[in-house]
């Protein structure tokens, strides 16, 4: 995130603030700057677009010279995060499954392929729910924001909110039931 410090250019309303300023804000991205790539992360599935999101988001705070007017500066950071990673995330490939990758360290290669494989396919089944309620679970799985904070970033009224990350994972939990039974 110390990018996002070095990339300012000519318009550099920290520096013009003083060294006051510029330590406030270093202080900023670094309590907040896990939480962003979290959020961004959980939209793009990509590190890299991830990380692109972190640093749009930070460098876009620094340049309007805003941040220390923020009330709450977690909530409006992951409502700016999100919206980055919306714009940014690619389609995904539907009937693609995701292959296996790495596996987990003191595991048999068996147990390791198997977990790996579950977690594919929880993956891929959390990508193909529709998008209202895909995004609600994907902020409150983060375990950083809480319930009335996911309501705000996605503008929604809080039990709205609380209904869909409901559905979404009963969605989830009929499949994993249908795929433990053998019959998927």
């Amino acid at each position: 995130m110390q990018n996002a410090l070095s990339i300012a250019g000519e318009a550099d309303p920290v520096r013009e603030a003083g060294e006051d300023a510029r330590t406030s804000f270093t202080a900023l991205v670094e309590r907040h700057s896990h939480l962003v790539y979290r959020i961004a992360l959980a939209i793009t599935r990509s590190p890299q677009d991830a990380e692109d999101v972190a640093q749009e988001a930070f460098l876009q705070l620094y340049r309007g010279g805003r941040w220390q007017a923020i009330d709450d500066q977690q909530a409006y950071l992951a409502r700016v995060a999100w919206r980055l990673a919306v714009r940014r995330r690619r389609p995904q490939r539907e009937e693609q499954e995701p292959g296996l990758e790495m596996p987990a360290l003191g595991a048999s290669p068996e147990q390791s392929a198997m977990d790996a494989q579950q977690e594919a396919w929880l993956h891929l089944r959390i990508d193909r729910l529709p998008e209202k309620l895909r995004q609600p679970l994907a902020l409150s799985a983060l375990g950083e924001l809480k319930l009335v904070e996911v309501a705000a970033v996605l503008g929604l009224p809080e039990g709205t909110v609380r209904r869909r990350i409901h559905t979404a994972r009963q969605l989830l939990k009929s499949e994993m039931t249908e795929r433990k039974g053998g019959k998927r």
